[in-house]
């Protein structure tokens, strides 16, 4: 084929999914002649699955891409039609902002950013093959015979590599919504000694709302004065729409029972590995067997189409069965299916493959990111492209490496889970995998991360004028808070009223802790007018768990020192005495970086960890 040059950049990314989007804008915003290669311009951004941003340990990562410059928040507040805070009934570690965004409107926006961005030119087309040169990636070559010549390579291909749908005995090759496929960079990633593996995910039917009796669900209405996910936007979004639950029933369960044989999932049509966290609703009546139903949320496409998304009911049944499974839910009798529910298989690497900063371990300057990483969810794969493209810029720049460690950021316990532990499933992040998440609340993201972005382009002066504003508000709120209440008389009444024995109260701080609100506090003694109510809530959780902060950053302290010691990286694991076989293959597998994260991989025991100190220090 004869080739042709497309122009020289700094950084090429290929795909402009959630990853490819993220990665793309960092890298244009530091100044990176910037290319994007995507297979349609009308798939940028697009939600395949469910038009929701955030949920929980989801909506942490998404603050935490907007502390960093990320455009995902921004986008999730232009196009927002609902907003929820989950899990508001627990503590304030784990309660998370969750949207349900306008689909089409989140594509839009997020496109004509991109077309707007300087240094960014998004070009449609197939990457064929990444070009190399002496174990330096040099450019991509496209099906066409496009030469894009790069200093980095950022490859984000989401679900696209090889894909095909199935539903039922129909196998096609198909990518996401019948978009088409990626079929040629595969082999290419192969060559260059990435490990490929198949994972599958699936989705739901969208059925027609004109033929839905919403008057048998239950109304699931927003909530009004949850804070925006970009700390740049102070004016939460509007409500425009609602969701409604319903439950499938014994007739539902007993259509899918029926048709086991002809399920993929279960006929064994489908092999590879599925989200073990979004399970198909045949697994959920299989392995469930007990439950007499399962609840499921009818969820609005947008405002400009009837598409309703039937969440917690994805399916690779047959369209028949689908139809019997949908038509025995109250409420859903009459349904009009417009999208048939499909589960998707598709090319993905070894995580393993990596470094931290997610440059691929064989080829200088070839970066991956998203969920041919091996995750699942839009959030994650957003989360992956921001540190890609930062990290590669870096590298132009001469700059050392940017990689956040658990106890900074949730996109360090994703990236560390990945890099370190690997996955045999699609990822998924989840407040659970952070053993220090009442350090890393979501509230707090910009005070924890944006300072690591203020030498950077990516600091702008609207992102200066929100962190300062923010932070002088919060310090000043503890300030408050932690002085001294003088009348005393008045401690005493509140603490009556409130039923708080004991000895009284010295601080406004002390009040919290004896299980005081703030915002009763606020109210009694006239304190912190004006101040924005999120800030308030920050402080008042901070004071609250002020002890756990305490003990959680001796431990941090304690794992640091593990962290700051290096392993060198032409370390022969064969050679050290006393190490166990599976430590040893896994060590040798990984390859880690520092004693911490040796002392992270599966497989390897605190007694490894010490004969790796013992043989460091010999060899020192």
């Amino acid at each position: 084929m004869k080739t042709f040059s497309e122009g020289k950049f700094d950084i090429a990314v290929i795909g402009a999914g959630h990853a490819g989007c993220e990665a793309a804008l960092v890298s244009a915003r530091q100044h990176q002649k910037t290319c994007m290669l995507t297979l349609n311009l009308d798939s940028i951004a697009f939600m395949a699955c469910n038009p929701s941003i955030g949920g929980t340990g989801k909506g942490h990562l998404v603050r935490e891409i907007d502390a960093l410059g990320g455009e995902m928040g921004v986008n999730a507040d232009k196009t927002a039609i609902q907003m929820r805070m989950l899990n508001e009934g627990k503590g304030e570690a784990v309660q998370s902002l969750r949207c349900q965004c306008d689909k089409n409107a989140y594509h839009r926006e997020m496109k004509r950013t991109i077309e707007n961005t300087e240094n960014l030119r998004v070009i449609q087309g197939e990457a064929a093959k990444i070009l190399t040169e002496n174990g330096k990636v040099t450019g991509i070559l496209t099906t066409y015979g496009g030469v894009i010549e790069a200093k980095a390579v950022i490859v984000a291909t989401g679900v696209y590599l090889n894909a095909e749908t199935v539903t039922g005995e129909v196998r096609q090759s198909s990518g996401p919504s019948g978009f088409a496929p990626a079929t040629k960079l595969t082999e290419s990633l192969i060559e260059l000694g990435f490990k490929v593996r198949r994972f599958k995910t699936g989705t739901p039917a969208r059925l027609d709302g004109r033929t839905v009796d919403f008057s048998k669900c239950s109304v699931q209405e927003g909530e009004s004065g949850v804070p925006a996910f970009s700390f740049l936007n102070d004016k939460p979004a509007e409500n425009a729409a609602v969701c409604h639950l319903a439950y499938t029933n014994q007739n539902t369960h007993e259509a899918i029972l029926n048709n086991l044989d002809r399920s993929p999932l279960y006929n064994g049509d489908i092999k590879s590995a599925g989200p073990r966290y979004c399970p198909s609703i045949e697994t959920k009546v299989v392995r469930f067997a007990d439950k007499e139903r399962h609840q499921i949320f009818l969820e609005p496409e947008g405002l400009d189409t009837n598409e309703i998304y039937v969440q917690g009911m994805s399916s690779s049944m047959p369209h028949e069965v689908q139809r019997e499974m949908y038509r025995s839910i109250e409420g859903l009798e009459n349904c009009d299916i417009m999208r048939y529910a499909y589960a998707i298989e598709y090319d993905c690497i070894d995580s393993l493959d990596l470094y931290p900063t997610l440059e691929f371990k064989k080829v200088s300057g070839l970066y991956s990111a998203g969920q041919i990483n091996g995750t699942s969810g839009y959030e994650e794969a957003a989360a992956q492209g921001l540190i890609a493209g930062i990290n590669a810029t870096f590298k132009l720049q001469n700059k050392p490496p940017f990689v956040l460690g658990r106890d900074e950021a949730y996109i360090g316990v994703l990236i560390d889970d990945l890099t370190t532990k690997g996955t045999e499933e699609p990822y998924r992040i989840m407040t659970s995998r952070a053993e220090y998440r009442i350090c890393l609340r979501q509230d707090t993201a910009d005070f924890r991360l944006t300072p690591k972005i203020a030498d950077t382009p990516l600091y702008t002066g609207e992102r200066k004028a929100s962190f300062e504003s923010r932070k002088k508000a919060f310090d000043g709120t503890l300030e408050v808070l932690n002085n001294r209440i003088e009348n005393r008389a008045a401690v005493q009444e509140f603490m009556t009223a409130q039923g708080i024995e004991g000895s009284v109260a010295l601080t406004y701080a002390d009040l919290i802790r004896r299980g005081a609100s703030l915002n009763d506090i606020c109210a009694y003694f006239d304190i912190l007018g004006g101040v924005n109510a999120e800030i308030l809530k920050s402080a008042e959780a901070t004071v609250k768990y002020e002890g756990y902060l305490k003990k959680n950053a001796q431990q941090i302290e304690k794992a640091k020192k593990l962290e700051q010691k290096a392993i060198p990286p032409d370390i022969d694991y064969d050679e050290i005495k006393g190490l166990r076989l599976e430590a040893r293959e896994q060590l040798k597998r990984v390859r880690p970086l520092t004693l911490g994260q040796a002392g992270r991989i599966y497989g390897v025991n605190p007694a490894d960890v010490t004969v790796l100190i013992v043989w460091l220090a010999t060899r020192k």
